[in-house]
C-alpha cells in the first residue's frame, strides 16, 4: 500500500529545514557542474581521459564495464552523465521527485567513486561524501516539506 503525505507529517513539530538546505545546495551543486558539463565542447574527451587514466585504479569489477560499454559509447555516457547531473539538481531544487532523483544521485556518484578506485575514508573522496548526501536525502524523504512533493503527492501518490 502506497503512503501518504499525512503518514510523513508527524505529531510533533520536527524541522526540516536543515533538510531542506541540504537538498537545495546539492540541487545548486549539481545544477552548476552538470551545466558545465553540457556547455564543454570537450566534455566527451575529457571524460574519455578521466576513464582511460582511472581503468589501473578502479575496482575490479569497473574496469570491464568501462572498456567494454562505456569507453567505445563514451558520447552516450558524456551526454547522460552531463544531463543526468543537471536534471538531478533541478528535481532536488524543485523538490519534484525527490527521492528518485536522490537515489539516481547515489547510483551517479557511486560509479565515479568506483571508477576512482578510492577508500571510502579516503581524503580526496567527495564522492563518498556525496553518497551519503543522498543516501539521507532519500531517506528521509527530503521532498515532503518546501517542495513541489508536498503540494503534488494526495495527487501523484509515488510522490509521497
Amino acid at each position: 500500500m502506497m503512503s501518504s503525505l499525512n503518514d510523513f507529517t508527524p505529531k510533533k513539530h520536527i524541522q526540516l529545514w536543515p533538510i531542506t538546505l541540504l537538498r537545495v545546495y546539492a540541487g545548486v551543486f549539481f545544477i552548476y557542474y552538470g551545466f558545465g558539463k553540457i556547455t564543454n565542447p570537450d566534455f566527451v574527451q575529457g571524460m574519455t581521459g578521466f576513464v582511460t587514466g582511472n581503468l589501473d585504479k578502479c575496482f575490479g569489477f569497473m574496469r570491464p564495464f568501462l572498456e567494454s560499454v562505456v569507453l567505445p559509447n563514451s558520447g552516450v555516457f558524456a551526454f547522460l552523465v552531463s544531463w543526468g547531473e543537471f536534471l538531478i539538481g533541478v528535481s532536488l531544487i524543485l523538490g519534484l521527485a525527490t527521492r528518485y532523483a536522490s537515489v539516481a544521485g547515489a547510483l551517479m556518484v557511486a560509479t565515479f567513486w568506483f571508477t576512482k578506485g578510492q577508500g571510502f575514508l579516503d581524503a580526496q573522496n567527495h564522492d563518498s561524501i556525496w553518497f551519503v548526501i543522498f543516501v539521507v536525502l532519500a531517506a528521509v524523504h527530503a521532498g515532503r516539506k518546501h517542495s513541489l512533493d508536498a503540494k503534488l503527492a494526495d495527487r501523484f501518490r509515488f510522490l509521497a
